[in-house]
């Protein structure tokens, strides 16, 4: 045997040793998770592992590499994502929510792995310090997302482009009828009155500031984005005579950091996750200067229901870089040091996970609408984001919270009944919330 021959044999041994191992670990780790459902699992090396008991759809997927698998155990909150879309876990029977649902689910029941318990502990210590959302650093995080084609939206979201958890009044109602019960319910909450001054920071594409507009007849409403792409078109959005019987609207590509005066409202919906930790007391003190004596904010973020974690890197990485999903332990302090009052504190189960299902829905059957955009790889990110997001509302901590909060405590009433009774007054008008999201269809971007 040549010396060549002997070090391709000795790589090979190596190499299948590996291998093996990968594979124990695989399957030790996975018998430790997954005890309910139909799980298989085919290894680089072909070996064939099942998992479970055996109910439910099954679920078959495929490492095309022993790197892959090694990623995958070390350190799934990242590399996982990264794998897939890179076509090196591939997904042979159901769907790629199928599996992250049923891991998610599962977990709930296990320990994770040493090593991925150090990670996390170590990235549950360093959230603080990768998010310092200055100006200029929140400017570029929000392009990276919110900056994308528009086309993109169109695809998937419904035609007022609410990008944010909608509220479902009964599990059947459709995405549209649900997102407008969400516009009504911020407003029923917000007390609306004519000629009131409302604030609306993160104000996506428009269709909440100019909902508002139609209860402040005689008011202003001023909606602050950093991304260039949802200024131009909400103010597109803006009706060119002005309607007396509305408030008037206003768009502005404005940093909430940098905005004077003092409004009657304010409201702000699924900005806050972008605001980064490290600014929290800037944000509530800034809304506490802005806000009248006698106004109320709505705050409406994704919040984490158990105690303080960490942004799952795959996703600070890929989709929402500077995002932080805060526990209300982590909220309520600083609100209370800005010298504001919580009034009201709502949290929204399930209503995140219907309306990413509906988003899901839509995005795979537009699949080849978005590869023309973008690529294949791009759409396999998307699926990503979007399944585990929705298996993540479904089977771990995260809700939305709605908080209500003043500066003084009479000017909200004493019960809560106010809101259904808003909430019914306003639905009473289908025609004029129509005409508002029937805006959307008539834009031009880009």
């Amino acid at each position: 045997m040549s010396r060549l021959q002997a070090e391709d044999r000795r790589q090979n041994k190596g190499a299948a040793v590996a291998s093996s191992l990968s594979d124990w670990s695989l399957k030790r780790a996975l018998s430790h998770i997954v005890t309910r459902g139909s799980l298989t699992v085919t290894t680089a090396a072909g070996r064939v592992l099942t998992f479970g008991d055996g109910s439910g759809q099954p679920v078959h997927v495929r490492f095309t590499d022993t790197r892959a698998q090694w990623a995958f155990l070390i350190d799934a909150d990242l590399r996982l994502g990264e794998l897939y879309m890179d076509d090196r876990f591939l997904v042979e029977q159901g769907s790629l929510y199928d599996f992250v649902a049923m891991m998610l689910r599962e977990a709930q029941n296990s320990t994770h792995p040493f090593i991925a318990r150090v990670i996390d502990h170590i990235r549950t210590r360093l959230r603080i310090f990768r998010h310092r959302n200055l100006p200029g650093r929140s400017k570029t995080n929000v392009a990276h997302h919110y900056d994308l084609d528009g086309r993109l939206y169109e695809l998937f979201l419904d035609a007022d482009r609410q990008y944010s958890c909608a509220y479902f009044e009964h599990p059947d109602q459709s995405l549209e009828e649900a997102q407008l019960a969400k516009k009504r319910h911020l407003a029923a909450k917000l007390l609306i009155e004519p000629d009131h001054s409302i604030l609306d920071i993160g104000c996506g594409w428009g269709g909440l500031a100019l909902h508002l507009a139609e209860q402040a007849p005689g008011g202003y409403v001023l909606g602050v984005t950093l991304s260039e792409e949802q200024h131009e078109y909400a103010s597109k959005r803006v009706p060119a005579s002005i309607d007396r019987s509305k408030g008037e609207v206003q768009f502005a590509l404005r940093d909430y950091r940098s905005l004077t005066g003092h409004f009657d409202r304010i409201v702000s919906v699924g900005m806050f996750e972008h605001v980064g930790l490290a600014s929290y007391r800037t944000f509530f003190r800034k809304c506490a200067e802005l806000l009248e004596d006698d106004g109320i904010m709505v705050l409406h973020t994704i919040g984490c229901a158990a105690t303080p974690g960490f942004t799952t890197p795959w996703l600070d990485k890929y989709i929402f870089p500077g995002g932080y999903i805060p526990a209300l332990s982590e909220i309520v302090p600083e609100i209370e040091a800005a010298g504001l009052s919580v009034t009201d504190v709502e949290v929204l189960r399930l209503h995140y996970a219907w309306t990413l299902a509906n988003w899901r829905e839509r995005f795979m059957a537009r699949w080849a609408e978005v590869a023309e955009l973008y690529d294949e790889r791009f759409c396999r990110m998307w699926e990503y984001y979007l399944s585990t997001a929705e298996a993540a509302f479904r089977y771990e901590d995260l809700v939305v919270f709605q908080i209500q909060m003043s500066k003084r405590n009479d000017v909200v009433p004493v019960t809560r009944d106010y809101i259904a009774r808003n909430e019914a007054r306003r639905s009473l008008k289908p025609d004029v919330e129509r005409s508002v999201e029937g805006k959307a269809d008539n834009v031009l971007v880009g």
